[in-house]
């Protein structure tokens, strides 16, 4: 009789144990990467330039918009809008715009280099919560990192 009243706990204990385990993948190395669009992206590094912020402007980033394929972010002095092709590992920015306010030198000079790297964008890589877009030689032109808004 006794083992019937011990073997429905440990069932009970089992039965939650796999239950918390549902969502854990134990193939991966950490935790998931965030996705490509709908995320949004801040802006730390391009090429070798630290992204600076000023008090008075956004920080700079861009969240690419899935469901009609649209570019919308901050170059850290001006809104940044436009178009973009995702396919499979490929990545493509069309028709970006910007707002023409002025900005601090140092502020246009991270402008013109985030400006540069989205037009010579070639594929993309997420390792977690970090974003890469990478060149056609394979250098990395500019890291993001994720940021949860809520």
């Amino acid at each position: 009789m006794m083992t019937h009243k011990l073997s429905l706990p440990v069932l009970l204990l089992s039965a939650m144990t796999l239950a918390g385990c549902a969502g854990f993948d134990a193939t991966s190395n950490g935790p998931m990467d965030e996705p490509l669009e709908n995320t949004y992206w801040k802006l730390e590094k391009v090429g070798d330039r630290e992204a600076v912020a000023i008090d008075e402007a956004r920080e700079a980033h861009l969240v690419l918009h899935a469901e009609d394929s649209r570019l919308a972010g901050s170059t850290g002095c001006n809104r940044m809008m436009g178009q973009f092709e995702h396919k499979g590992d490929r990545l493509s920015f069309d028709q970006v715009a910007t707002t023409m306010m002025a900005c601090p030198g140092e502020v246009m000079e991270l402008e013109r280099a985030f400006l540069e790297a989205l037009d010579s964008v070639e594929t993309w890589q997420v390792k977690g919560d970090s974003l890469a877009l990478i060149g056609a030689e394979g250098e990395a032109l500019a890291h993001f990192e994720a940021v949860h808004l809520y």
